[in-house]
């Protein structure tokens, strides 16, 4: 089941959308290749009872024509011009409880997207030493919510990705702000977040729906 951001319901969206931000809801990824990545944590308590297990799907992937034009709409309310937008990475929720003594079943997706919007550049070391002083506390918070931070098998935690990244004004700790990312995409995000600035063709190409297959 697809929600739009803001539905409300006994799904994962109602919990979900109080971390992490997004631009859209996603279509169900039923066709395509195969993503970059997925990371599926355990099976939490939600907050109605029941239980949520969260998958994430990642890209990056060209934004669909939805994605896009919600894009320029953000960038223009800011007075600012697009200059592209990633498709980031999906977040699937899947709910298990009971409803009216009955057992029942539910779930949403969400499409975590930026907006490469023409912000001026910043300093942002003073921003990534805020994040490096909050980072394992930012974990602990996302390890009651969702099981424990992602990490190399046997290795290290993977990184905090900053959807609006630090370099162009992202806030350093905010919820919305942050996703983990398996190192190998991790710098590949890092290489096209520059290219999506600089309005490289394919972060402005009008990418499919259905970008991937679970």
């Amino acid at each position: 089941m697809i929600r739009e951001p803001g539905a409300r319901g006994a799904v994962w969206l109602a919990a979900s959308a109080l971390v992490l931000v997004a631009c859209g809801s996603a279509t169900v990824g039923s066709v395509g290749p195969p993503a970059s990545a997925k990371w599926t944590g355990p099976a939490v308590p939600s907050p109605d009872g029941g239980h949520v297990t969260t998958s994430i799907y990642y890209g990056p992937w060209s934004c669909s024509a939805d994605f896009m034009t919600r894009c320029e709409r953000r960038c223009a309310a800011a007075g600012r011009l697009l200059q592209g937008c990633i498709w980031l990475a999906d977040i699937k929720g899947d709910w298990s409880g009971r409803f009216l003594g009955l057992s029942a079943a539910a779930g949403g997706r969400l499409a975590i997207t930026h907006c490469c919007c023409d912000y001026p550049e910043t300093d942002g070391a003073a921003s990534r030493r805020i994040w490096n002083n909050a980072r394992r506390g930012f974990r602990n918070q996302w390890a009651e919510e969702f099981g424990a931070w992602p990490r190399v098998p046997g290795g290290d935690m993977w990184p905090g990705h900053h959807i609006h990244d630090l370099l162009h004004g992202g806030a350093p700790v905010a919820r919305a702000n942050l996703l983990p990312v398996p190192p190998e995409i991790h710098e590949t995000i890092n290489t096209v977040y520059p290219q999506c600035y600089a309005g490289d063709v394919r972060w402005r190409t009008i990418g499919p729906d259905r970008p991937y297959s679970d």
